[in-house]
C-alpha cells in the first residue's frame, strides 16, 4: 500500500443505455435513470469513463438530492487495466473554528456541516484524468438540463420524502424547490430546481474553483455567518486539493481486491474478506446456513474490532492498516473470537445515506464512485440562493462510535468504500453501496458471493443481506428457519429485522443500494439495485 501520487493516461470511449444498460463494453450503473442517461450522453460525445463519472455525479446531486450533491463529499476509485489503480480522496473536514464542548444534540442545521469536497474532487478528476475531448461545461450540461426541465420522482425517492416529511417541513432552511407547493412529491411528480441550475451554470462559467474561492464561496460564508454556522470563506479557500493515492489492496482466493484508505471503511471490507477466506469456499449458496454463520461471525468480529480499536490517525495509519488487512491478523481475530465488553453508542440506524455508481468504458477503464451528504437530506439546510443541501458530517463525527472528538480542521471518518476486483491485471468487478456501517457488510458479502460462486452480479445484488455488529444481527429476509435463528440467539446474538419504511418489493434500502459492473464469462454486464430507483427489472 502507500499514498504515492500516481500518473495515469486514459483513452476515450463510446455509447451506452439506461439505468444499468450496455452497448458493447461501455457501462453505467447508477441510482437514477437520469444520472445513467447523463453518462450515456457523455459517452456518445466521445468522453471516457472519468468524463462520464463526473456527469453522473452532478446529475445524481440533482435527481437524488437527499443522498448527494454539491454540499457533500465524493470519493473516487479509478482503475486502468494493467496499471496501478488510483483513488481521489474526498474526505471532508470540520471548519477551523468549532465549539469543542457542544453536545451532539445541539449540532443543528448549519452547525452540522463540514466543508464539502464534491466539487473539488470532480473538478480535479476532469483536469487530471478526463479524456481531454470534452469541456467542463459539457459534463455539467445533463445535470443543468434536469435541474431546469425537471425529473420524475421514482418510488424510492418518494419513500425517502415520506420518511423525512416532518423534518423537511420543520426546517426553516430547507430547499423548497425539491417540494411540490410545500408538500412532498408523489411518485411521478416532476421536480424543477431553477436555483440549483443557476448555481451549476456559474460553475460552468467560472470553473469548480468558484465553489471555494469565488462568488459561490462568498454566498456560502455569508449564509453560515448569518445563521450561526462555522464555515467561513477562509475555510473554503484553504480547503486542500484532493489527495491522489494508491488504494488498499489484498488478494482473495487469487483475485486482487482494492478499496479506499482511512478514514473510509475500505480497509474493513478487506479485513472481512480475509476473515471469510480462512474458511472453505464450498459454502457459497445464499441460502446455506453455514455460509450465513461465517458471514455473521466475520462481520461481527470486524465491526467490533473497528469500534474497540479504531484507527484515529488519518495521516500516519500505514503500519496499523497493513496489520489489520493482513492474513495473520484475520487468523488471530478468528482464533480470539473476541466479543465487545460493553455497548458502544453508535447511530447505525440514523446516519449514512449516500449514493454509489459504477462506470466502465470500452477500454476496460473502471471507475467506482461513492457520494454522500450524510443523513437523508444532510443537515436539512440550504443556502436560499444556491439550491442544494449541505451535509451533516459534523454531527455524524460524534455519532460514529470511533472515539473522535469535535476539533477544528479534523478529517471526518466514514464507511464509504468504493471498491473493485481484478484478475490478472484486468478489472472484473466494480462495486460500492450506500448505508453507513452496512456499506462494509454489503460490499464484503457480495464480493465473497461473486468470487466464490457462479451467479451473476444481478442475481447476487437481489439476495437478502446481513449486517452484524456488537452481537446484533440485522436480517433482510424475514422468512428464515426458526431453529437457525434460535441457534444464533443461543450463541449470544440479538436478532432484528429493520423496519426502515423504505422497502420495495421486499427489498429493504436499509441494506444499501449496490450499483455494480462485472466482467464474467467473457462479457461485461451491469446491475442496478432493486432497492433504489435504478432498478432495471
Amino acid at each position: 500500500m502507500g499514498r504515492n501520487l500516481v500518473s495515469v493516461a486514459f483513452l476515450c470511449c463510446f455509447a451506452l443505455g439506461l439505468n444499468a444498460m450496455q452497448d458493447g463494453k461501455n457501462l453505467v450503473a447508477s441510482a437514477t435513470p437520469e444520472a445513467t442517461e447523463a453518462g450515456v450522453l457523455i459517452f456518445e460525445k466521445g468522453g471516457n469513463a472519468i468524463d462520464a463519472s463526473i456527469a453522473v455525479a452532478f446529475t445524481l446531486g440533482v435527481t437524488e438530492p437527499a443522498m448527494s450533491g454539491l454540499g457533500g463529499r465524493t470519493m473516487m476509485l479509478i482503475s486502468i487495466p494493467n496499471e496501478t489503480p488510483i483513488a481521489i480522496g474526498g474526505h471532508s473536514r470540520t471548519p477551523f473554528f468549532v465549539e469543542p464542548d457542544i453536545t451532539r444534540d445541539n449540532l443543528k442545521f448549519h452547525k452540522q456541516v463540514s466543508i464539502p469536497s464534491q466539487v473539488k474532487v470532480l473538478y480535479t478528476a476532469w483536469k487530471k484524468y478526463g479524456s481531454g475531448k470534452l469541456r467542463w461545461d459539457e459534463l455539467l450540461e445533463p445535470a443543468i438540463g434536469f435541474a431546469e426541465n425537471g425529473f420524475s420522482v421514482g418510488k424510492h425517492r418518494h419513500h425517502v420524502y415520506k420518511r423525512w416529511e416532518t423534518r423537511i417541513k420543520e426546517s426553516p432552511y430547507h430547499n423548497g424547490e425539491v417540494l411540490i407547493n410545500g408538500d412532498i412529491p408523489a411518485i411521478g411528480d416532476v421536480i424543477k430546481q431553477p436555483t440549483l441550475a443557476k448555481t451549476l451554470r456559474r460553475l460552468v462559467k467560472h470553473g469548480g474553483d468558484d465553489f471555494y474561492k469565488g462568488d459561490i464561496a462568498k454566498q456560502i460564508a455569508q449564509d453560515f455567518q448569518s445563521h450561526g454556522g462555522w464555515i467561513t470563506y477562509e475555510d473554503l479557500a484553504n480547503f486542500p486539493e484532493p489527495e491522489i493515492f494508491e488504494p488498499l489492496h489484498i488478494t482473495y482466493r487469487g483475485y486482487d481486491v482494492y478499496s479506499f484508505v482511512p478514514p473510509s471503511g475500505g480497509w474493513q471490507v478487506l479485513q472481512v474478506l480475509n476473515l471469510l477466506e480462512q474458511s472453505s469456499p464450498d459454502a457459497v449458496d445464499e441460502n446455506d446456513q453455514q455460509r450465513k454463520n461465517l458471514v455473521i461471525n466475520a462481520l461481527n468480529l470486524s465491526h467490533n474490532n473497528r469500534l474497540e480499536q479504531a484507527i484515529t490517525d488519518y495521516t500516519n495509519y500505514e503500519a496499523q492498516v497493513n496489520d489489520k488487512i493482513s492474513k495473520s491478523f484475520a487468523k488471530a481475530l478468528l482464533e480470539a473470537n473476541n466479543q465487545p465488553n460493553s455497548p458502544i453508542q453508535e447511530n447505525d440506524n440514523q446516519e449514512g445515506e449516500t449514493t454509489h455508481f459504477s462506470v466502465v468504458d470500452e477500454k476496460g477503464i473502471a471507475v467506482s464512485v461513492t457520494s454522500s451528504v450524510g443523513a437523508y437530506f444532510g443537515s436539512l439546510t440550504s443556502t436560499k440562493n444556491l439550491g442544494f443541501f449541505y451535509n451533516s458530517y459534523v454531527k455524524s463525527l460524534l455519532g460514529f462510535g470511533l472515539g473522535k472528538k469535535l476539533e477544528p480542521n479534523t478529517i471526518i471518518p466514514s464507511s464509504m468504500s468504493p471498491s473493485l476486483v481484478r484478475k490478472d491485471g484486468k478489472n472484473v468487478l466494480v462495486i460500492g453501496t450506500p448505508g453507513s456501517k452496512r456499506i462494509v457488510s454489503t460490499i464484503a458479502q457480495l464480493i465473497q458471493l461473486w468470487v466464490d460462486g457462479n451467479n451473476s452480479i444481478t442475481e447476487i445484488i437481489s439476495y437478502p443481506r446481513i449486517h452484524a455488529i456488537q452481537n446484533k444481527v440485522y436480517l433482510e429476509d424475514e422468512n428464515l428457519d426458526s431453529e437457525w435463528l434460535q441457534q444464533l440467539r443461543k450463541q449470544g446474538y440479538q436478532i432484528t429485522f429493520p423496519d426502515y419504511d423504505l422497502t420495495i418489493d421486499g427489498k429493504n434500502a436499509y441494506f444499501g443500494g449496490v450499483h455494480a459492473i462485472e466482467f464474467r464469462n467473457g462479457q461485461w454486464s451491469a446491475a442496478a439495485d432493486p432497492r433504489r430507483d435504478g432498478n432495471t427489472n
